[in-house]
């Protein structure tokens, strides 16, 4: 089963994906724990993340641990799910009170100069980018140079 899941037919290029994605989710991981007052359980009390003492660094484990799987190209697929719902999350408990100019549930709202579409927008761009790289490689795999490829030993089809 784990041998199907990580069997890939994406070229190699999948690579620059697997490194923009693995890089963010790791370095915003390691900083949770650096910065644990300002990316940590200190902005997760701020944004209303439920026991942020317990949720920070619980996130932080899961984006260094997944995004070094990524980064190696090893279980690409069943990295990308937690971080997925981890992103997702992070839109939800971020994003949306900016987009509505006020605290959604129980998630506050930043304090910025503009709230509304535009300013999430701005605000979102490395969320959506990371959604849809991994969205990417769920859905393709980790591609030919990855630990994955070797591993399942099928051949890959060739390409960039």
């Amino acid at each position: 089963m784990v041998k199907k899941i990580a069997t890939t037919k994406a070229p190699a290029a999948v690579l620059l994906v697997r490194l923009m994605v693995g890089a963010v989710f790791s370095e915003e991981g390691i900083q949770k724990f650096l910065f644990p007052e300002l990316m940590g359980a200190g902005r997760f009390t701020r944004i209303g993340i439920p026991l942020p003492e317990v949720m920070g660094p619980f996130v932080g484990t899961v984006e260094i641990v997944c995004g070094a799987l990524i980064l190696l190209g090893w279980l690409t697929r069943l990295a990308a799910l937690p971080l997925l719902i981890n992103i997702s999350v992070a839109i939800l408990s971020t994003k949306i009170p900016i987009l509505l100019g006020h605290d959604f549930w129980c998630f506050h709202v930043a304090k910025l100069a503009r709230y509304g579409f535009w300013s999430m927008a701005s605000e979102a761009r490395t969320d959506f980018s990371m959604l849809l790289g991994l969205l990417f490689l769920l859905i393709a795999g980790a591609g030919r140079w990855s630990v994955d490829a070797k591993w399942s030993g099928k051949k890959e089809t060739r390409g960039p």
